[in-house]
């Protein structure tokens, strides 16, 4: 089964992601992960890559598109669930193109819809676990909030050390990154479109504003 999953920043759909992986499986492949690791690797991409996210951009096809299906290839026969990527129309078309050429199938889009300001608050009261990223911890959801552990707050799935990414306190790069997934002409909306008139794979649409576990819900009955 292969499986693209959208959604805006704060959405939560690395946590639905780490979700269906561990149901089905499948690799998990956060197109986020690929560049923080080449980022604390210090290779030349993760320097580039670095410049461009700091500001809230996306990161230049030239760079993302070879290491993303590169990595899809890997996870060919197991499976895969890929998340964060295609962001923009031009991805989405490139992407396409490249399953078509390796025999790869795209089973289902999902798509989760949450208004932009829900998003934005979102966003700015998360919390980033040191262990693994999707552990979800929030400061303003009481089913989500971190634990306090010898007077800080520390994750509450592994009780991890937590930390903010700069960005995420930043309503300017916030919005600029909502900026480019809400945009409808060739931005990351954009391409969800493209797939839902494209037609072969069956694009799942759920409502990300209710807890997380009615997010589960939703999905499953659809991949079911």
């Amino acid at each position: 089964m292969n499986i693209l999953i959208f959604g805006p920043n704060g959405s939560g759909k690395g946590t639905q992601g780490a979700i269906l992986k561990e149901k089905y499986g499948m690799d998990h492949i956060e197109s986020g992960a690929i560049f923080r690791s080449h980022i604390k690797g210090g290779t030349e991409l993760g320097k580039k890559a670095k410049a461009y996210i700091d500001r809230g951009d996306l990161v230049p096809d030239e760079l993302t598109i070879p290491m993303v299906l590169e990595t899809l290839s890997k996870s060919k026969d197991k499976g895969w669930l890929l998340d964060g990527f295609p962001r923009s129309l031009a991805q989405a078309e490139a992407l396409d193109k490249a399953l078509a050429e390796s025999g790869m199938k795209l089973d289902y889009v999902v798509e989760i819809v949450l208004d932009r300001q829900v998003a934005k608050e979102r966003i700015m009261g998360r919390r980033l676990c040191a262990n693994d990223n999707n552990h979800p911890n929030h400061i303003a959801f009481e089913a989500i909030k971190p634990v306090e552990k010898d007077g800080k707050l520390v994750c509450r799935v592994c009780g991890g050390e937590l930390s903010t990414r700069a960005d995420d306190q930043d309503e300017a790069a916030i919005n600029k990154r909502h900026d480019i997934y809400y945009n409808d002409k060739d931005g990351t909306m954009a391409a969800v479109n493209y797939f839902k008139k494209k037609g072969g794979a069956k694009v799942i649409s759920v409502d990300g504003s209710v807890p997380i576990k009615e997010v589960t819900a939703l999905i499953l009955k659809e991949l079911a």
